[in-house]
């Protein structure tokens, strides 16, 4: 296969895409405010793999917290390990290394790692068994696992326009034709304990638009991700949006900004599990 239908194969799996509207959600995540779970297990020293690192924000605060420990990021998309290894020597994350690699297949040898961090990444890999027994694989006896996902149908935006609401199940059918589970993150817990994790802590929490500059924010990433040409079609391919259904919610996403009492989030679930010694 050429580079160039690699990519396009890698888009087509990958429901949200690389195009610059979903590069900015990315860019608003940290560790702190997206790993806030995994932070007090880490220290000093250890080896952290990250599945899924994107252009590695969260990346660079669980090198910094496990320095001068070496830390690994793969992801599947060669453009973002290019952007995290640019943010990583323009940050001095001395520690900090990347390449591409698929969560399925891991370059690793088995036990070589202190503990593996995947964020928004089970959730997009149609086989998580598969995912998370290399996870399992890559680990060391009382290694530590920690997964963070989406919950979509504990999303929403308030108050309601019309039939806004159904832009979001059409999202979660969007992920489901390309092999997501747009509710990974109440299932997390099931999915660790079926590969034979241990000691498995689960939490919950909410990614809040509340703020006029944060309601803006997701108006502009709605409108530039959700409703692009790329996305649109899609629907339109599988059935489960017309035109007019897409031009309609734009529209009611337009009023929802507009109305003083905006409120949005997007639901995560996540889960930390240990590799029985």
């Amino acid at each position: 296969m050429s580079g160039q239908a690699d990519t396009e194969a890698q888009e087509q799996n990958y429901t949200m895409g690389y195009n610059e509207e979903f590069q900015v959600l990315l860019r608003r995540r940290s560790a702190a405010n997206n790993a806030s779970q995994l932070l007090p297990r880490l220290s000093s020293g250890m080896r952290l793999l990250d599945v899924g690192c994107g252009p590695g924000t969260i990346s660079m605060g669980l090198a910094d917290v496990v320095a001068p420990g070496e830390f690994i990021g793969v992801d599947i998309e060669e453009s973002q390990i290019e952007m995290a290894r640019a943010a990583a020597s323009a940050g001095g994350h001395k520690n900090a290394e990347f390449e591409v690699a698929d969560a399925v297949n891991l370059p690793f040898e088995s036990n070589s790692f202190d503990v593996v961090h995947a964020h928004a990444t089970v959730m997009h890999v149609p086989d998580t068994s598969a995912a998370v027994a290399e996870m399992m694989r890559v680990l060391r006896p009382g290694g530590i696992i920690s997964c963070r996902d989406m919950i979509l149908s504990s999303c929403f935006t308030e108050p309601r326009h019309g039939d806004f609401e159904i832009a979001w199940q059409v999202f979660g059918k969007l992920l489901s034709a390309n092999g997501g589970h747009p509710e990974m993150g109440k299932e997390i817990k099931g999915v660790l304990h079926a590969a034979g994790f241990s000691d498995i802590a689960v939490s919950a929490s909410f990614e809040c638009f509340a703020a006029k500059e944060d309601v803006d924010f997701f108006h502009g990433f709605a409108q530039g991700w959700f409703f692009s040409d790329q996305t649109m079609a899609a629907a339109e391919k599988i059935g489960v949006a017309s035109a007019e259904d897409m031009d309609r919610w734009r529209g009611l996403l337009d009023q929802w900004q507009a109305d003083p009492a905006a409120f949005s989030t997007i639901a995560w679930g996540a889960a930390l599990g240990v590799k029985p010694g």
